[in-house]
């Protein structure tokens, strides 16, 4: 015979489970201590500053013109 189940239960057991993976998404995405952000931020400014470095001319479109 099959088993009875609860369709209310079966759900929010659902949802709860859905509502979980989206969390842990989101600690991990936001959930950075300030320090973290500020060094993620050095970061991405000195890569920025070094491709700008690289470039070699200083129109930003790279096309010369006439």
């Amino acid at each position: 015979m099959a088993e009875i189940v609860n369709l209310r239960r079966a759900r929010k057991a659902r949802d709860r489970a859905s509502a979980e993976a989206k969390a842990e998404q989101n600690r991990i995405a936001f959930g950075r201590t300030k320090a973290e952000r500020k060094l993620t931020e050095a970061e991405k400014t000195l890569a920025e500053r070094r491709l700008e470095g690289h470039r070699l001319s200083d129109d930003p479109g790279g096309e010369d013109k006439a």
